[in-house]
């Protein structure tokens, strides 16, 4: 791999806002969105568990309706390709199982060989089952994947909007997420910024590097 140089991660960040106006009309191309859906396949997660599952809705009518529950907000509706972020509840064995299934047939070897890490990852999920974080354990691994999809999306020329403004239950009751065993966290609307979003143009505001990373 070819690392891209640091003048071209930063431009790429500095020109990343949260998109409050999509241009309707611009569409993801299908190879850009592709590579967008591995990014987020890709993303890292505690133990390699994976706790999620992010719904791409397509579907303008379905759209409608999450715009309704996001308070209205027009990203829903406007953007290319919009995501829902969720995370599969009470984590358990059944899941430790699927993964350790996959480990053996991506790498080879057999299930047996894996025990010690099967009891290693249901430890630490009884531990947060018994200490009652398991569920917000797992929610706060969405937020990485999260991450890596704006980061991507900024680096492919692609505009986002992440979006905590959501009515979550809401959510789960149109997209049918209950039965999924699912919960909708947080969304990520996707596309390219209207030509006349005020916002896009802004300059950011950080606080000064010395004000939010120390060197000890």
């Amino acid at each position: 791999m070819k690392p891209i140089t640091a003048a071209t991660l930063l431009e790429a960040l500095n020109w990343r806002y949260a998109t409050r106006k999509f241009d309707p009309a611009k569409k993801i191309p299908a190879d850009t969105w592709a590579a967008l859906e591995q990014a987020l396949v890709l993303a890292p997660s505690s133990s390699g568990l994976q706790p999620w599952k992010f719904i791409v809705v397509q579907d303008p009518a379905t759209r409608q309706k999450l715009s309704a529950a996001s308070h209205g907000q027009s990203q829903p509706v406007d953007c290319s390709h919009f995501v829902v972020f969720t995370v599969r509840k009470n984590l358990g064995a059944d899941h430790v199982d699927r993964y350790l299934d996959r480990i053996v047939e991506v790498r080879g070897g057999t299930k047996d060989a894996l025990k010690g890490y099967r009891d290693r990852m249901i430890g630490s999920l009884e531990k947060a089952r018994t200490g009652g974080y398991l569920d917000m354990w797992q929610s706060h691994q969405i937020y990485i994947a999260l991450g890596q999809f704006i980061a991507s999306a900024a680096l492919l020329g692609v505009d986002t909007c992440p979006m905590e403004g959501i009515d979550p239950p809401k959510y789960d009751e149109i997209l049918g997420l209950a039965a999924q065993g699912h919960t909708a966290l947080c969304a990520g609307a996707a596309g390219y910024r209207a030509d006349d979003d005020k916002y896009a143009t802004a300059k950011k505001v950080r606080f000064k590097p010395a004000d939010v990373i120390q060197h000890i």
